[in-house]
């Protein structure tokens, strides 16, 4: 089936349609939803959840832009409020007004796989690892950062700053035990 199809077949609440979708798109999904969350269970659970979303509001899909990108932004405004709503990462989603603190020095992250990188974000703060994933990773300026998570432009700066030189330092330190590793071998 063609997506013009599935979609036609998804507004009609068409179960294999809805499957077929799914499919399609969960993987891709999941990955976007594990960026925000400390476990894949909690990613799982976002995933269900932004699906349930997408399927219920299949009808406000206007066709205008990509489906995979409607079922992105559902994914990530998902993500989001389960933060919100879960206790665990609640508390770690406070944001304090505080000054920006710039990265001077941004080396590159030649040596690192993106996996490796990865977990190093999701190792951040839940709200550093938010403000990071919607900055750096999804292209959000802050002021869509500052009106999604409540906070103020100049707090998703500065939250955005903090990741990225926490994210440096831990690169920095991972290749310098690399290097150690190969010259004690």
């Amino acid at each position: 089936m063609d997506e013009k199809t599935i979609l036609a077949l998804c507004r009609k609440n068409n179960r294999k349609a809805q499957q077929s979708l799914y499919q399609q798109h969960a993987p891709f999904m999941l990955g976007v939803c594990y960026r925000y969350t400390k476990s894949r269970d909690d990613a799982e659970d976002v995933l269900q959840e932004g699906f349930v979303k997408v399927f219920t509001q299949i009808d406000q899909f206007n066709e205008k832009g990509s489906l995979q990108g409607w079922i992105y932004r559902i994914m990530v405004t998902t993500a989001i409020n389960y933060l919100r709503r879960h206790q665990r990462y609640r508390s770690q989603m406070k944001f304090s007004e505080t000054t920006i603190h710039p990265v001077v020095d941004p080396r590159g992250i030649s040596n690192l796989q993106t996996e490796d990188l990865m977990e190093l974000v999701r190792r951040l703060p839940t709200g550093y690892q938010t403000v990071f994933n919607l900055a750096g990773i999804e292209g959000y300026d802050h002021a869509e950062i500052s009106e999604l998570l409540g906070i103020s432009v100049q707090t998703s700066r500065s939250q955005y700053s903090r990741a990225r030189a926490l994210l440096i330092k831990w690169v920095d330190a991972s290749e310098m035990q690399t290097r150690l590793g190969k010259i004690n071998s």
